[in-house]
């Protein structure tokens, strides 16, 4: 019998051994649900959020950086000093700090992408955060001074966007395909109309991140998201496409279901400088006949807050305007009349993601309540820059503008909906040099009551974040203060 024994009792400690280490062993791969894949990767150059979601802070970096609550942290720049007029800016950079190619980050590379930013023809599509900068300097290798044309409370903030990233002169002209940046994860592969990897930088001069590689899937559709996620063949969607499968989610207890806010501002926006929609009563009266909330229920399936103006209602400074443009299809017709507007028909182009596909019906149907026709046009997202961003070939359409605390957008005429008012220019310019915070709160609020009063654009709701994810991840955010999925902090718990 003990002849016997002891190789079943070697066997049985050698898988308890083995299982033991099975056990331990922490999971480090990760795969993330994305809706829509970024038709490129330079944040510099390009407008489409799906750009940041893979790449901010994960691969580029900034002098400064969003945290998960919105806070302005350091970033390559460790601390900063302001001059006492507040138009200086000293940047102290952290040391040893390399881009993914092994270059050295220095203080040549900040003035590159600042100028770079800057430069007349610039393609970065946020080039007014630059536009106040009259000089960046090198004084040596890790320090930066930055001269703006006055004081500007919002240049810490601005310098956070993934439109401010640092750049090498070197691999810049390929970030678009191939990103080379100073963050925690390296760009890999990017299997287009699949996935982008990215993996573990082990040069990187912050805390290491606990995860090896991950894998950004894209998935559109939101039936095939929902069976990805049940199947395990993804490990989370930060911002899941089919919000009325949620609860199924959250009565299984393998997930997570993480609903928090973003700065998305859904609107349906309106081609101020078209011949129908330059007409505010026209516009007001488009405004009054929309039903935020049957937006909410249909397209969202209750989740999203009704805004009546471009602001996030988590901003301290938020004013709740829904009320100046609430659902009055009498009035909307009476507007209409006074418009002189009959026979009124508006081509509504809808860019892929639910809330606009799901909601462009919607409004359609309340649009046709009051009298106006629409023409849909369902538009994919490249299409959808190209058409409506940047050739203003559209009467209305739906998007959520992901960037933080964008209200000055309306201060730019070429902007896509090409609002054009000079009062209101003044106002963002007043708000550029003010660092009173009463005295910001002030002009935002005036700010936010001026584009109400014009009706610029249909205010709809602030867009939910409503995500999912395996319930053994830990670190993703909740909020996205900026349109990120960032994944440096994430890991698997034991």
């Amino acid at each position: 019998m003990k002849t016997t024994l002891r190789p079943i009792l070697g066997l049985g400690a050698a898988v308890l051994a083995l299982t033991a280490g099975t056990a331990m062993a922490q999971q480090t791969t990760l795969s993330v649900g994305m809706q829509l894949e970024p038709p490129m990767l330079d944040p510099t150059g390009g407008a489409a959020a799906a750009i940041d979601e893979v790449v901010y802070s994960n691969v580029f970096e900034g002098l400064t950086r969003f945290a998960a609550d919105g806070a302005v942290i350091p970033g390559l720049a460790e601390s900063w000093d302001i001059s006492e007029d507040g138009t200086t800016y000293t940047f102290h950079l952290r040391e040893g700090v390399t881009f993914h190619d092994g270059a050295a980050m220095t203080a040549e590379d900040v003035v590159f992408s600042l100028d770079r930013a800057r430069a007349e023809g610039s393609t970065n599509a946020q080039a007014a955060l630059f536009a106040n900068i009259v000089s960046a300097e090198a004084v040596d290798d890790t320090t930066v001074t930055v001269t703006l044309d006055g004081p500007d409370g919002a240049f810490l903030f601005d310098m956070a966007w993934g439109d401010a990233v640092i750049v090498d002169a070197a691999s810049a002209d390929t970030n678009a395909t191939n990103p080379i940046g100073t963050g925690a994860f390296a760009f890999t592969e990017w299997r287009q109309g699949d996935s982008i990897t990215l993996t573990r930088n082990d040069n990187y001069w912050g805390d290491a991140p606990a995860l090896t590689e991950v894998t950004f899937r894209f998935i559109s559709d939101p039936n095939a998201a929902m069976a990805a996620m049940m199947a395990g063949d993804l490990d989370a969607f930060p911002v899941f496409p089919a919000p009325e499968t949620l609860a199924q989610f959250e009565a299984d207890p393998r997930f997570n279901v993480i609903v928090g806010s973003t700065e998305g501002e859904t609107i349906l926006a309106m081609n101020n400088g078209g011949e129908v929609l330059s007409n505010p009563l026209i516009r007001q009266a488009i405004s009054h006949a929309i039903n935020r909330q049957d937006i909410i229920d249909g397209a969202m399936f209750g989740y999203g807050t009704p805004i009546g103006t471009h602001f996030a209602p988590h901003n301290p400074d938020y004013v709740d305007l829904t009320g100046q443009s609430d659902f009055d299809p009498e009035r909307a017709r009476e507007l209409l009349a006074e418009a002189g507007a009959e026979d009124l028909t508006l081509r509504l182009m809808l860019p892929p993601p639910a809330y606009a596909r799901r909601g462009g019906e919607i409004v359609a149907s309340q649009l046709r309540d009051v009298g106006i026709a629409t023409e849909i046009t369902n538009i994919e997202w490249a299409g959808w820059l190209e058409q409506v961003f940047r050739g203003y070939d559209f009467d209305l359409t739906i998007i959520s503008h992901t960037e933080p605390a964008d209200i000055n957008i309306y201060a730019r005429p070429e902007y896509y909906f090409q609002y054009d008012n000079a009062e209101f220019q003044a106002l963002m310019e007043e708000l550029s040099v003010t660092t009173d915070p009463a005295e910001r709160t002030r002009i935002n609020q005036a700010a936010q009551q001026m584009i109400a009063d014009d009706y610029v654009n249909a205010y709809l709701f602030q867009l939910p974040k409503t995500g999912v994810a395996n319930a053994n991840i830990v670190g993703l955010w909740a909020n996205s203060p900026t349109q990120a999925v960032d994944v440096t902090g994430v890991s698997w718990s034991e």
